[in-house]
């Protein structure tokens, strides 16, 4: 099979296309015929020497995929009913980058009614991430504000951004999103959020601004470092600040009476290296919950742009200047 190695740390131009053996499934994995694989964040730092695959994982990047299931084990955990010859999207823990990958059955999804491979390619990584860290660690709308509670993204025209405004929008909550440009603010505001330009504008401001004082209850942070002290003071009371990336640095002064006195979580979380049966679980959520709004058209994977395969450093190229809007996918 084709597959886009890393051949060493560095730059885009370290991905290259190579000839790799099909890989094999084990016990409780299937073989996924690739159509397209969907490009994240991690995949570059992989690339770059900052994030190794968990042990057993390929050393291929690619944490998400969609295909035609070709072989493998189906006996097992199969909540789905899923078959040879079906139409999946699936989270890996590496691998993606590839004609052929393998995914453990249970974090394998029917593809949603309406939506192309291509598309169902952009939803695992992203999806995944945001359910188990807005909704289920961050609590949004069962904490202190209930069903009114309110949700700040960091970073709102990033993958996890769009999919984050999305879904808490449809699920009736009001959602702020920072980006760092006019043409980004526009397309947040298009999904549904109230946007901050955080260039020209304060985020703390802001959110109170919004709130009449009070703050948000949930921040999804992508930034860290020197952010972290202005972000609990945007919080609420009871308020909950959820990590998923420290893109600005992964350490900061905090003032703990505070957090103490206003009741406030910090909390967050990595995906990759969880076990089966969690990401497992996830998956079954997601598919009562949130596949329904994928297949009303409610809301929809936002793809800036597919590249082919083989252009996977350009693909990566265009991540790391962040000027897109949505995912990017390479389509084999």
């Amino acid at each position: 099979m084709q597959a886009i190695e890393i051949t060493r740390f560095g730059t885009p131009d370290v991905l290259q296309l190579v000839r790799r053996p099909i890989p094999q499934a084990g016990p409780g994995e299937v073989l996924i015929k690739v159509t397209a694989s969907g490009v994240n964040r991690p995949d570059v730092f992989q690339r770059q020497g900052h994030y190794a695959p968990p042990p057993g994982a390929s050393d291929l990047p690619g944490l998400e995929v969609a295909g035609e299931l070709v072989d493998g084990d189906f006996g097992g955990d199969n909540p789905f009913g899923l078959k040879r010859g079906d139409a999946v999207c699936a989270l890996l823990a590496g691998g993606g980058y590839a004609e052929y990958a393998v995914a453990p059955l249970p974090q394998c999804l029917p593809v949603p009614s309406g939506l192309s491979l291509v598309e169902a390619a952009a939803l695992p990584e992203n999806y995944f991430t945001v359910w188990s860290n807005v909704f289920d660690r961050g609590r949004l709308g069962r904490g202190e504000g209930g069903s009114h509670e309110t949700l700040l993204v960091q970073g709102g025209s990033s993958g996890i951004g769009v999919t984050t405004i999305q879904l808490a929008h449809a699920i009736g909550h009001r959602v702020f999103a920072t980006a760092g440009s006019a043409e980004k603010c526009v397309a947040c505001e298009g999904l549904g959020a109230t946007a901050i330009n955080y260039r020209t504008q304060d985020f703390v401001h802001e959110a109170h601004r919004h709130t009449d004082g009070r703050g948000v209850d949930v921040i999804l942070d992508m930034v860290a470092g020197d952010y972290i002290p202005r972000e609990i003071d945007a919080l609420a009371e009871g308020g909950r600040l959820v990590f998923i990336a420290t893109l600005g640095g992964s350490r900061a002064e905090i003032d703990a009476a505070t957090i103490m006195r206003r009741r406030l979580t910090l909390t967050g979380s990595t995906l990759r290296g969880r076990e089966v049966a969690f990401k497992g679980a996830i998956a079954v959520q997601l598919h009562e919950k949130v596949w329904p709004l994928l297949e009303a058209g409610t809301i929809r994977p936002i793809i800036h742009q597919v590249f082919p395969a083989a252009e996977a450093a350009r693909a990566h190229a265009l991540m790391e200047s962040s000027a897109h809007i949505g995912k990017l996918v390479l389509q084999w």
